[in-house]
């Protein structure tokens, strides 16, 4: 790890989840069978041993892809999610590190390079968020922190997936309705996900003419280990998602499917865009 990053913050200890504690266990497999929209690309998920990440993995392995598993350390939940994509007829690899480490995403997508000869597309989905009610009470080290994991990696990997992406190629980064609406207990987050949407819009403007389009996805309240095991107040998570349109919280293979269309052909004329599955949350607001 590079001097030059901050080391993972302990204000919330059981951060960032493992999804094979967490019940009732999110959905994540796939609603529908494959068409072959990702036959035979390479695709690099970041955070996808749970959550959102995992269903992206294992949709685009239905669809035909090979995939590479970034994540920070839950070890057992990313081979769970390597173990559903190979279930789906497709290579998987386990890479963990931190990705706010330059140094670790350009060895990372090196070696995935190395493995499977080429990458087609970069999902910039990993993040991490820590409730603080009072904007005094968010630390330097969590402010760092947040901006380091949420949209520093971001750079990072994008700059080191760029000698390999061809003609074609498709990034979909995950913002959040958080930088719509707002969270009053959110706010280092949601400032980071403001940033993430300017970015996309802004690097989709600045690689349109290689050919490379640049999506990104804004999930609303979703099902996962990120919110309780930390991410949200104990108290807060009986609630979770009930105060959206759809009085629920969404699946992960609800939102999968926005990352498939803007990283296949179907989305071929669409960049600087962002897709909303987020039960009308921003509808509403």
């Amino acid at each position: 790890m590079s001097d030059t990053i901050d080391p993972p913050t302990r204000e919330e200890p059981a951060l960032p989840g493992n999804e094979h504690e967490l019940e009732p266990k999110p959905d994540f497999m796939p609603r529908y069978p494959g068409s072959g929209r990702l036959k035979d690309k390479v695709a690099i998920v970041t955070g996808s041993d749970s959550g959102i990440g995992r269903a992206v993995a294992v949709l685009f392995a239905r669809e035909g892809a090979d995939v590479a598993i970034l994540y920070l350390n839950e070890h057992e939940d990313a081979q769970d999610t390597k173990k559903a994509v190979e279930a789906e007829g497709r290579r998987a690899i386990c890479i963990p590190g931190d990705l706010g480490d330059r140094d670790f995403c350009f060895k990372a997508t090196q070696q995935v390079v190395d493995t499977f000869g080429r990458l087609d597309i970069l999902v910039n989905n990993a993040g991490e968020q820590h409730p603080d009610e009072k904007i005094e009470d968010i630390t330097e080290q969590q402010l760092r922190r947040t901006f380091q994991t949420n949209i520093f990696s971001m750079f990072f990997m994008v700059q080191a997936a760029m000698p390999h992406l061809k003609e074609g190629a498709a990034i979909v980064n995950c913002t959040s309705e958080t930088m719509y609406k707002g969270a009053p207990i959110l706010l280092d987050y949601s400032a980071t996900k403001g940033a993430i949407t300017a970015f996309t819009r802004s690097l989709a403007k600045n690689l349109v003419e290689q050919g490379i389009r640049v999506n990104g996805v804004a999930p609303g309240p979703i099902w996962t280990p990120l919110n309780p095991f930390g991410g949200q107040p104990a108290d807060k998570i009986p609630e979770f998602g009930k105060s959206t349109p759809m009085k629920r919280p969404g699946q992960p293979n609800e939102v999968a499917p926005s990352f498939l269309f803007l990283a296949c052909e179907d989305s071929s004329y669409m960049t600087g865009q962002v897709l909303h599955p987020d039960g009308g949350n921003t509808t509403s607001s």
